[in-house]
């Protein structure tokens, strides 16, 4: 039997803008997306998520709350059926200290301004978060 996996994601916000990385691994690869990852045995959603933040861009943040939970479900085209389902558990954060550097598996690490993060991020399930976050726990 295959289950979904779950996984924790960080909207880190500094000031008016938002960390993004480049993902280095399939899924989504090369797409712009939010630092997270999977969710290790005997941890909680929320040390995950510091944890996959620190690991795939070297920040520290300081979490704000949860944002939303999300599935990310990908669909063979050949056959049409689910290969993979993701339990994403999305929290937004204050940066605390670090810049950006690639780590992990992401390719590239940055801040960008709102509108330039929603340009960039092609899933739009992504783009819904980051602009929750944004509304609920405001840039700055």
């Amino acid at each position: 039997m295959t289950v979904p996996v779950p996984t924790a994601g960080v909207i880190c916000l500094r000031g008016d803008q938002v960390l993004l990385i480049k993902r280095g691994n399939p899924p989504r690869q090369g797409q712009w997306s939010l630092p997270g990852g999977r969710v290790e045995w005997g941890e909680t959603t929320a040390a995950a998520a510091l944890r996959e933040l620190a690991e795939e861009t070297g920040v520290v943040a300081k979490l704000l709350g949860l944002v939303d939970v999300v599935d990310g479900l990908f669909v063979s085209p050949e056959s049409g059926e689910t290969t993979r389902h993701y339990v994403m558990v999305d929290y937004a954060a204050r940066w605390v200290s670090g810049e950006p550097v690639a780590g992990d598996d992401a390719a590239e690490a940055r801040f960008v301004g709102l509108a330039e993060a929603l340009a960039m991020v092609e899933w739009d399930v992504t783009r819904v978060v980051i602009s929750q976050a944004v509304e609920r726990f405001g840039a700055g």
